[in-house]
């Protein structure tokens, strides 16, 4: 069999398709994990703890199992032990250490001490204030550091090593001319999606149970539970149809999904376990708070002589996580010096876990803003210096880029923000009694591509069935995959339905790193070819076919019909073909590894951040007025979802810049910003108006449709160039996100 011809199908992809959702979330008739109507259904709260650091002395839950509707109390002295509860591999995102009341042990305030079932939600929630814990072998929490705090450094920075170390730094550090050397600080951070964490559990007998789970990835959900409970992977079924955004924090399975199983196996019925707002704060994983210190050196005329990136971040002090801040730094820039290392503290704190483009968002911001603190150390324009130290392959992996057109997103970024006009002096631009200041920063994230699988059907009506165990978390999957599937098949799209969302389809990866349209699109694109396949070889092989005894390379299928290329005339209809083979149906599965092609390229997508903001004299008041952002990123799969992911990455970083901060009592261990009244998000009246460049951009190596993910990439950058915006305006270069009114109010003369 030839490769799939791109130009079969109606030519669905990359046009800007409305969701086929949208309808079904503007109505409400989507269907979220929380819920999906379960008869019988009872309701589960957790009870946190009090403390960060300590034991449990003693659980008191009369009065909360006395209380009306109570079904039980769960405490670690009556729950049973659980075979995989502790085998845990320290490190593993996939494989999470959870706390599900196994031991009397505190690792962290908040954490789930107890759980109350009940009959409805209200009762569930005041029996749980009437759970009364004491605590013995108390400590005072460490939930904080800085760059003298002892830390050790991990394996891995997740994918990638710890450190690096190419050519000598060190040495070039002390003879370069030019030389920037900043420390830049990003307090922790929390996911907010608009669905909170939840999960049903239905146990269809001793030894089978059911999910509906709020998850980016229910495959990794389902393993989790049967390697904690020791059941048969066939029997743990996952379903999650509509995901009310993730970003990271849904990626992998945590206590309460278990603890959702415990309850509902204890009352033996159905039970609903929803975290709280509060609880998202301390249940889910967040951002960890991050110093970077970069050493830049350049010689005069701005070509990068050496750069250095060194990354301290929190952990928890049971588990392990990584923020791979610097791994960006290894291959963003030409430079023949480059030494990198990742370090962490472990602390009285929750597990920190993904967070939009985790890395490349907050390592971003520290090289970034240190390249254009290079720029005015050296009297280059920021966009000047930056393409002075183009890197025309990585030099870290010694590949050459499978497409790179960072040079087309500079270029028609600038041009379409008006760059050119932008004077190099700080201060230079007045609106009334504000400042105006123009920043940029380069955004780059990984382009990845995991092995998946998809099954495709064509029915006696015309109509196709295409299902593959993938996850919409917000982003357009089911829309995007219906255009794929449409064009492979050579059916109108109104004809073909794309299921996703239950473990009992094919198996696809984790709704994470931007990394579902390459993968699962390909696993689409592939199955439905070759059911497109199978329809043309049933033609030219019926002697009643007009079609009969033509090539199948000259078959084509558009909107349902099959035609000659060289004689458009001779056409048979799908409905036709079937009816006469007597088929009911066609039917193929493909499982796609990750493509072969991939192996000899570094593979990123690449874009520019364009930024003007406003800076109050008086108030020190900071306002983004204007972004710009331009991306290279594959084939686009649908330009308008494409474009609503471009724009909600930007945002985000609006943010990163100039709100989000979780702050973190320090006696005791607890979040006390744990709602959206105190952490604050950007609104509509925060935004601005954006203009989205999708620069054209062509990679057969990259994956079977072509694309690069987009769901990470606009964040990255954006908080940096809105620092250098700021910097521009005032004069105030603000190494410590987020930029508040605090840090602004001595603005030099």
């Amino acid at each position: 069999m030839s490769a799939p011809d791109e130009h079969t199908g109606g030519g669905y992809t990359s046009q800007g398709i409305d969701r086929l959702d949208a309808r079904y979330k503007v109505t409400g008739k989507a269907v979220y994990s929380a819920e999906v109507a379960v008869d019988n259904l009872a309701h589960a709260v957790i009870v946190g703890s009090t403390v960060a650091r300590g034991t449990i002395k003693s659980i008191d839950v009369r009065a909360a199992r006395q209380a009306p509707g109570v079904l039980a109390v769960l405490t670690h002295e009556n729950v049973p032990r659980l075979p995989g509860a502790h085998s845990n591999k320290k490190g593993d995102p996939s494989n999470r250490v959870l706390q599900l009341l196994q031991d009397a042990q505190v690792l962290y305030d908040d954490q789930p001490v107890a759980v109350v079932v009940a009959d409805t939600l209200d009762r569930a929630r005041f029996a749980a204030r009437l759970v009364a814990v004491t605590y013995d072998q108390v400590v005072a929490p460490a939930v904080t550091f800085d760059l003298r705090s002892p830390s050790y450094a991990p394996a891995k920075a997740n994918r990638d090593p710890a450190d690096t170390n190419r050519g000598d730094a060190a040495r070039v550090r002390g003879v370069a001319p030019a030389v920037v050397d900043a420390t830049y600080t990003i307090p922790a951070e929390n996911h907010n999606p608009m669905e909170m964490h939840g999960t049903i559990a239905v146990w269809r007998a001793s030894d089978a149970v059911t999910l509906y789970d709020a998850t980016q990835g229910i495959f990794g959900v389902r393993k989790k539970v049967a390697h904690v409970f020791g059941l048969d992977l066939r029997n743990v079924r996952v379903l999650s149809l509509y995901v009310g955004g993730g970003f990271g924090c849904k990626g992998t399975p945590w206590s309460h999904v278990i603890l959702a199983a415990l309850a509902a196996r204890a009352v033996g019925r159905p039970v609903k376990l929803t975290l709280a707002r509060q609880q998202m704060f301390s249940l889910v994983g967040h951002r960890p708070r991050i110093i970077q210190r970069v050493q830049l050196t350049a010689a005069k005329d701005g070509k990068l002589a050496s750069v250095e990136h060194d990354v301290v971040s929190q952990t928890s002090r049971f588990d392990e996580f990584v923020e791979p801040c610097a791994v960006t730094a290894r291959h963003l820039y030409a430079c023949d010096n480059v030494r990198t290392s990742h370090r962490l503290v472990p602390l009285d704190i929750p597990t920190p876990t993904f967070m939009r483009a985790p890395g490349e968002s907050s390592g971003s911001f520290a090289l970034e803003s240190a390249m254009d603190e290079l720029s005015y150390v050296v009297g280059l324009d920021p966009l000047a210096l930056r393409l002075a130290n183009y890197a025309e392959r990585d030099q870290q992996d010694d590949k050459p880029y499978s497409s790179k057109s960072l040079r087309a997103c500079y270029e028609q970024g600038a041009a379409a923000f008006g760059w050119a006009k932008r004077p190099r002096a700080i201060r230079a631009m007045k609106d009334g009694e504000g400042w105006l200041g123009w920043g940029m920063a380069t955004a780059t994230y990984p382009a990845r591509q995991s092995a998946a699988s998809a099954w495709a059907s064509v029915r006696a009506d015309g109509t196709a069935l295409v299902r593959s165990g993938s996850q919409d978390i917000g982003t357009g999957t089911y829309t995007i995959m219906t255009q794929i599937a449409a064009d492979a098949l050579g059916l109108p799209l109104g004809s073909v339905r794309f299921e996703l969302g239950d473990t009992s389809f094919p198996e696809t990866p984790v709704s994470g790193g931007s990394q579902t349209a390459a993968s699962v699109g390909s696993a689409v694109k592939q199955a439905g070819w070759q059911v497109r396949q199978a329809l043309i070889e049933l033609a030219v092989g019926d002697a009643a076919s007009p079609l009969h005894g033509r090539p199948t390379d000259d078959v084509n299928v558009v909107d349902g019909v099959l035609s000659s290329k060289a004689e458009p005339s001779r056409r048979d209809s799908v409905v036709a073909v079937l009816a006469r083979a007597k088929r009911p149906e066609l039917s193929a599965r493909a499982d796609t590894p990750e493509a072969a092609s991939r192996k000899p390229y570094a593979l990123h997508s690449f874009g520019a951040q364009f930024v003007e903001v406003r800076v109050d004299e008086a108030l020190g008041s900071v306002r983004v007025r204007r972004m710009v952002g331009a991306f290279a990123a594959g084939t686009i799969l649908n330009a308008k979802t494409a474009r609503s992911q471009f724009m909600g990455g930007m945002v985000w970083g609006l943010g990163m810049a100039l709100h989000e901060h979780t702050v973190r009592d320090v006696r005791t261990g607890r979040v006390v910003t744990r709602d959206l009244a105190d952490y604050h998000v950007p609104v509509n009246a925060d935004t601005p108006a954006i203009e989205i460049v999708m620069v054209p951009e062509s990679d057969p190596h990259v994956s079977g449709v072509g694309a690069k993910g987009i769901g990470e990439i606009g964040i990255t950058g954006m908080a940096a160039a809105i620092a250098n915006a700021v910097y521009h305006a005032t004069g105030k270069r603000v190494r410590d996100l987020p930029i508040t009114v605090d840090k602004l109010l001595e603005v030099p003369a």
